[in-house]
Formats: C-alpha cells, sequence, structure tokens
C-alpha cells in the first residue's frame, strides 16, 4: 500500500483516479479548491483539504501525510479561457504545479504523475494520429503551459532526481464529466438534448478529436506507480472521431430528433488531433478497452440520473 496525493481529486477525471487507487487498496489524500470540481465526487474513503496548489500550505500538507507518489491533475483546463487570461492559466498550471514539485522533492516522493494534453499540446499536426516524438507546436496558452510544465519535471529529474511520468490525455468523457463544465464537449451536447434545446457543433461539426472513456484513462494512472519511470505516454485510440459523430450516437441514445447548428471554430481550438497509443501499451501495458457507443450510454445515462 502506498500514500498518495491526487490534486484535482474532486474533478471529473480526479475522482476516478482516486476511485481506482482505493480499489488497489492505497491511501489517498485529496487537494482540490472545489473551483470546478465537486465534493459530492471524492470517495469518502479518501482524505481531503481543500486547498489551492499555488497556496504556500501545500508544503505542510506534504510533511504531514508524506506521500510516496503524486497523481497531479489540478489544472485550468479552459482552452477559452486560456486564451482571454493566459497569465491565470500560467499561474494555476505553471507555478502551482512548481509549488507541488518543490514539496515533492524536499518529502522525497517516489515518483510524480503528470495529467498532460495530447489534445492541446501538439497544434496542428501533419501526421496523425500523433506519436510522442512529434514536436509540440500547441495553439493556446493551455497548451503552453502543459507544455512548459512537462519541462520542469524533466528538469526536477535532472537536478533533484524526481522520477515522473507524463500522461498525455485525449479528449476524456464519461460519468461526472459536468454538462455545464467549461470543457467536455461529449457530456455538453448530452446535457443540452436532454433538455431539448439545440446544440452549437464549432467548426461545423468536422473537427475530428480522439475520444478514450474516462475509467480507461484512470487505470493508467494505477499503472504508472510501478511502470514508465521518466517517460512521456500517449494515452490515445489513434482514432479520430468527428464531433457531428458524437453527436449523432448521443441523439440517437436520447432521442433527439433536431439538427445541430453549426459554427466555425473558436481562438485556440484545432481542427484535427487524434494520438498514439501504442507506447502506452509497451511501457504501461495499457490499452483502452471501452468502445465508444457503450462509453457515450454510460455517459447519458449518468447525466440524465443526475439532473
Amino acid at each position: 500500500m502506498s500514500k498518495i496525493i491526487v490534486t484535482g481529486g474532486a474533478g471529473f477525471i480526479g475522482s476516478h483516479v482516486v476511485d481506482i487507487l482505493l480499489e488497489n487498496q492505497h491511501e489517498v489524500l485529496v487537494i482540490d479548491n472545489l473551483s470546478s470540481g465537486k465534493q459530492k465526487n471524492i470517495n469518502p474513503k479518501a482524505k481531503f483539504i481543500k486547498m489551492d496548489i499555488c497556496s504556500e500550505q501545500i508544503d505542510t500538507i506534504f510533511n504531514e501525510f508524506r506521500p510516496d507518489f503524486v497523481a497531479h491533475l489540478a489544472a485550468q483546463i479552459d482552452v477559452r479561457k486560456s486564451v482571454t487570461d493566459p497569465i491565470f492559466d500560467a499561474t494555476v498550471n505553471i507555478l502551482g504545479g512548481i509549488n507541488l514539485l518543490n514539496s515533492a522533492v524536499k518529502y522525497g516522493v517516489k515518483k510524480f504523475i503528470f495529467s498532460s494534453t495530447g489534445g492541446a499540446i501538439y497544434g496542428e499536426s501533419e501526421l496523425l494520429p500523433v506519436p510522442e516524438t512529434y514536436l509540440p507546436k500547441p495553439m493556446s496558452p493551455y497548451g503552453t503551459s502543459k507544455l512548459a510544465f512537462e519541462h520542469y519535471l524533466g528538469l526536477y529529474q535532472r537536478l533533484h532526481g524526481l522520477n515522473y511520468l507524463i500522461l498525455r490525455l485525449p479528449n476524456v468523457y464519461g460519468p461526472r464529466q459536468s454538462p455545464e463544465g467549461e470543457a467536455g464537449v461529449c457530456s455538453i451536447l448530452t446535457g443540452l438534448m436532454l433538455k431539448g434545446k439545440k446544440p452549437v457543433l464549432y467548426g461545423y461539426g468536422t473537427p475530428q478529436r480522439d475520444y478514450v472513456f474516462v475509467k480507461d484513462i484512470a487505470r493508467a494512472f494505477l499503472l504508472g506507480l510501478e511502470k514508465g519511470e521518466n517517460e512521456t505516454v500517449n494515452l490515445g485510440s489513434a482514432k479520430g472521431t468527428t464531433v457531428r459523430e458524437i453527436f449523432d450516437i448521443i441523439a440517437n441514445t436520447v432521442g433527439y430528433g433536431e439538427e445541430p447548428e453549426l459554427a466555425p471554430l473558436r481562438p485556440g481550438e484545432v481542427q484535427t488531433i487524434f494520438i498514439t497509443g501504442d507506447k502506452a501499451y509497451k511501457v504501461l501495458g495499457w490499452q483502452p478497452q471501452t468502445d465508444l457507443k457503450s462509453g457515450l450510454i454510460q455517459t447519458v445515462e449518468f447525466i440524465r440520473d443526475n439532473s
């Protein structure tokens, strides 16, 4: 049994990471400021401290809990917000992360597992699916801040010997993703259709993304406790799915008969991005297990039951 701090553990993905860690008999402490996460998402078997990752009190928490591992998922995740307020984005995603790194080094953390982005870090790639070796050219402050923190992880490994694992996530969907949230097209479309409202498909429904079910993503964090030393790994399905295809599956599931509104892409958004998963299989023994249709049905059922 290991002691693990999960930042952002009240959030959509973070709460599923907490669940799988607890299922495997680890001791978990959640740090979350509840700015977007919900306390009801937190597994009652986990300890919880409401705190911002930028707080000076982070050091005290590490000192008292003495974690073996950190799973860092707390972040500013809204691409559009990062464009309008890049200083806030960098404050949370870079300075908040460095705050955690300093404590991780000071208190002898064995490995720091970071939730990065495969959707925003690469930019518009000429190579699809995009491998980890592709030179990142992010199109938003959000993607840039995530990339900057990846470099800090490499630096802290070289300077202080802190082991890390970078997991570059695709478009993650599933239960607990907020239909009113700042990100998550699957839940947003579902929420609108269940209310009988007309969804807007940006990029005229043609942008392609890589959709992986949240419980599959959470499993990679568990595997990363034992595997993937100082590696950067895509958690992709290597398949692109258009927003229109997502819309059609959800509409068919909820019985929505209207046509969507079509609009151009918004600033900072990428037209097409889907990422590889073969390195994740080699390094972690990980691959997605949930097919898109059954994952979307579970997403719809959760939102229907909780709205």
